[in-house]
């Protein structure tokens, strides 16, 4: 496949260009800075979706499916997740590219109150609360488009998966708690959905934990 993964120097995305580079795929990485020191083979895209009015089209063209994994490190209130994702569907309308794998979180839609102990009672109130509102306007306006779209909401990040079993729900119960996944983890799945359909017109919720 041609994939452009928007986000390419971050936690996630640095997975997904290795990862998708050993499944034989082409790959367009997306990052703001100059020099990325991305493996040889990918076509870097240089270019900050924050202050590009027509986000990525040139590099969109062509491309068999787009992973959405942009971070932001600003102060609230935080617009830059609709404001990007507004972007990008608009230049995947305009250059014909339908397949979207976005990565949001848990804290979004109905995950809100299902990532453990610690990330509810102390990270999400301090640190996240305004990303995430955000991060719902963000997946109305893919749920709205006409994009066939899968919506990735991962549970919070730790550097080892733990010994509870690994869930992937689309439908999140009272007693649901995902309280980890790797990074690793979360580039698999992200490129398993690209590659494959997989949760089309879905929002998929995952990670270790209890199901509910």
């Amino acid at each position: 496949m041609k994939l452009l993964i928007l986000g390419a120097t971050g936690t996630i995305g640095r997975e997904l260009v290795q990862g998708a580079l050993e499944r034989g795929h082409a790959v367009t990485a997306q990052t703001r800075q100059g020099q990325p020191g991305f493996p040889a083979g990918v076509m870097p895209a240089v270019f900050d979706p924050a202050s590009t009015p027509d986000l990525c089209c040139p590099h969109l063209r062509g491309q068999d499916a787009v992973i959405y994994a942009l971070g932001f490190r600003g102060r609230a209130p935080v617009r830059f997740f609709s404001e990007t994702t507004c972007r990008l569907l608009a230049a995947m309308q305009a250059t014909g590219v339908r397949r979207l794998v976005a990565i949001t979180g848990v804290g979004a839609g109905e995950t809100k109150g299902h990532g453990g102990f610690l990330y509810e009672h102390l990270i999400f109130p301090f640190f996240t609360q305004a990303i995430y509102a955000d991060k719902d306007r963000q997946e109305d306006l893919i749920r709205a488009s006409d994009t066939d779209w899968t919506i990735l909401r991962p549970a919070p990040f730790k550097s080892s998966p733990g010994r509870e079993p690994f869930h992937v729900l689309t439908e999140v119960r009272s007693g649901t708690r995902l309280a980890r996944v790797t990074p690793l983890e979360v580039a698999r799945m992200a490129l398993d959905c690209a590659e494959k359909g997989l949760h089309r017109g879905e929002a998929v919720f995952f990670g270790h934990g209890v199901a509910g």
